[in-house]
């Protein structure tokens, strides 16, 4: 069949007021020659090698004789910006037997082709292939159709490719599907405006929006016709984003799709949703995100604490807690639970919920309602933490769960103060707060160590009087592979005690911007590094030497339980313990014209052993036991319980080589009846 086409300008009895389409061409209507089930034919029946289709190209642009055009109805509307350079378009306006997806390298596409309206796309010299598992439109661009991936249709072709129908727009009336008929069989309704009845979304994210700021997230929702979720997949771009997803059943409405095994749909805008039906399929009987003062008893932070008469305690009173939140999950530094403080204290409280810090309830410097009923407070390693039991003593509260608790008090951030504390002056009722400590800094020793190695990680902070306090940072920091800050100033972050030791937790690195000169007017200037080995690569480089004096195992290297990088390994024990003797030597290194010289790395020890001994010469004979080897003071990893934990050994004093080539040696030595296992990492020897 040949298509034939005639463009005009734009008809003015639309009956949609919004968009103003005065100006786009439209086309009048016709019959097109190729329907969505043939092109989607044409990669899923004609691509057994899974390669994208690509139409031919229109040769003769004034005879319409080869022209390939699809018709469609358009399902998606970008106006709030939750669909992202697509459109989406269905062959009815009701009852749907086919769906499309379209990939545009534009926006606003609304204003252009508006949800209802039919379109004509012009196929010669598109592509059709998949992405994600979803069959869809788009151009050809090189190697991308080796796997079957389209690219988006640019811009500039978007007015040559798709036309608008000169005939009023029609009204999409939504297919109505349920969750346990979103399977394989139905992909070819993928595009179409559906609607879920009885949908309701997951009770672990109740009272939170839509989706965080400049964050896409799914949002998990269930009808009564299977257990499985589906997914509500929402942009953080969305001008709809910050508000808060009904909490009821009732009516969901939004485009059908899918990526991968995973069904999705998408949201055109929120007021398609009728979600305000109570009870929930899940019980739940009224809207649990409103909040009632009406038979709560407020208590403060001190008197939950004073509650607190075993490591278990329950609180059976209609009690409410309302405290700002001081400190949350946003830098990876906290890892399942946020600290609250009043007038009266912090306190910790623990909730088995990720980034919480996009929750609304939960940013820093909000103030949030906590009912207390049914909640367990108690000290875990002598500190006060409020929760759900696990196993004896105060765990995290449950994600199902969070809703009854936590409720958003609907009031503005607001900045949070600092207590001002010296180290002397720290006391227990400080633990919980958001405090403020002066003119502090890193002990000499922690010097060019980074925050955090492969496990949470204690560093030392101490003030001008030689009075010290932890800093405790986990490897899960987004700051923990940076290097501490060599001055001194003011430290900021939660004051947390571990069996009677206190500890700091900053949240980010400004919690410890140290730029001033040291306690003793010096500014530390890093020694330069002059040969540094990782391991990175696996095995040893001309660089090392080993040396097997005795025993079968020798000096190796592994990435085990660290991810791809490798590290240096010995271990004497096979089948058992085994007398072993083994050296690993570093390659000749020049302190000539040096005034200062260190060497440094990173250690882990586990099981039971001797200690490994670490030497440096200025003249390898080749033969271990014929060098004259000094032994270095370097401090080691002495927990032997368990892998993870690097020790940093500091910056070992060279001095007595300086204007000499030196080698530094790692002997290793086990018994039949003790083998341990040492691992060695992050190797430097500096000079200045």
């Amino acid at each position: 069949m040949t298509a034939a086409m005639i463009i005009s300008g734009c008809v003015h009895d639309d009956k949609y007021d919004e968009p103003n389409l005065e100006g786009v061409q439209c086309i009048q209507d016709f019959t097109a020659n190729t329907t969505l089930k043939q092109l989607r034919e044409k990669y899923t029946l004609n691509n057994p090698t899974g390669a994208a289709y690509v139409f031919p190209a229109d040769t003769t642009p004034n005879d319409p004789s080869d022209d390939l055009y699809i018709e469609g109805y358009v399902s998606s509307t970008d106006e709030t910006g939750n669909i992202y350079k697509t459109i989406y378009i269905q062959d009815a306006l009701e009852n749907p037997t086919h769906g499309f997806t379209i990939s545009v390298d534009a926006v606003s596409n609304y204003t252009k082709f508006p949800q209802g309206n039919k379109i004509y796309v012009k196929l010669n010299g598109l592509a059709v292939g998949v992405y994600g598992g979803v069959v869809q439109l788009g151009m050809k661009t090189g190697a991308e159709t080796q796997n079957g991936a389209v690219s988006r249709i640019p811009e500039k072709m978007v007015p040559f490719s798709i036309f608008r129908s000169c005939n009023i727009s029609g009204k999409i009336v939504p297919k109505i599907m349920t969750s346990a008929q979103m399977v394989s069989a139905n992909d070819n309704l993928i595009g179409c405006l559906i609607q879920m009845n009885n949908a309701e979304f997951d009770n672990r994210i109740l009272c939170t929006n839509y989706a965080p700021n400049g964050v896409t997230v799914d949002r998990a929702i269930r009808d009564n016709t299977s257990s499985t979720a589906r997914v509500v997949r929402n942009s953080g771009y969305a001008s709809f984003a910050n508000q808060i997803l009904p909490s009821g059943n009732g009516k969901f409405v939004g485009i059908y799709s899918k990526f991968n095994s995973t069904y999705q749909m998408y949201i055109n805008k929120v007021s398609d949703l009728e979600m305000n039906n109570f009870p929930r399929l899940d019980g739940i009987a009224s809207n649990p995100c409103e909040y009632s003062d009406n038979g709560l008893t407020q208590k403060t932070v001190a008197e939950i604490k004073q509650l607190a008469t075993s490591p278990l305690t329950l609180i059976t009173g209609d009690f409410v807690l309302k405290a700002k939140v001081i400190a949350n999950d946003k830098s990876g530094n906290l890892f399942k639970y946020i600290y609250v403080e009043d007038a009266t204290g912090g306190i910790r409280v623990n909730i088995d919920k990720n980034d919480m810090f996009n929750d609304p309830r939960f940013v820093v410097g909000k103030e949030v309602y906590i009912k207390l009923k049914n909640l367990y407070v108690g000290a875990v390693s002598g500190e006060i933490q409020l929760g759900s039991p696990f196993n004896g003593a105060v765990g995290r509260i449950a994600e199902a769960d969070v809703y009854k608790y936590f409720f958003d008090s609907k009031k503005p951030t607001t900045a949070v103060t600092p207590t001002e504390r010296t180290i002397t002056q720290i006391s227990a009722g400080d633990v919980g707060r958001w405090i403020k400590i002066k003119n502090l800094q890193f002990i000499a020793g922690d010097l060019e160590k980074v925050y955090a190695a492969s496990a949470v990680t204690n560093r030392t902070l101490e003030d001008c009087s030689g009075n010290k306090i932890l800093l405790r940072t986990s490897n899960f920091a987004n700051f923990a592979g940076q290097v501490i800050e060599a001055g001194k100033g003011d430290v900021y972050g939660v004051l947390s005690v571990f069996n009677g030791t206190y500890q700091i937790w900053i949240t980010d690195v400004l919690g410890a911007d140290l730029d001033d000169p040291r306690c003793d007017g010096s500014v530390y200037v890093p020694l330069p590094v002059l040969y540094s080995e990782n391991f990175a690569a696996g095995g040893f480089n001309a660089d090392w030497t080993t040396v097997n004096v005795s025993g079968a195992q020798v000096w190796t290297t592994s990435n085990q339980g660290n991810g791809t990088n490798y590290y240096a390994v010995m271990n004497g024990f096979a089948g058992g313990n085994n007398v072993n003797e083994d050296w690993l030597i570093s390659k000749s290194v020049s302190l000539v014209g040096k005034t200062k010289a260190a060497v440094s790395f990173t250690s882990d020890v586990r099981y039971n052993g001797n200690a490994l001994q670490v030497y440096a010469t200025e003249n390898y004979t080749g033969n271990p036991a014929t060098t004259n080897w000094v032994l270095l003071p370097a401090t080691l990893d002495t927990n032997s319980g368990a892998f993870g934990d690097w020790v940093s050994s500091g910056n070992v004093d060279l001095s007595a080589f300086l204007g000499k080539n030196v080698r530094i040696a790692f002997k290793y030595t086990s018994t039949t009846s003790a083998a341990a296992t040492w691992e060695i990492d992050d190797f430097r020897i500096k000079g200045l």
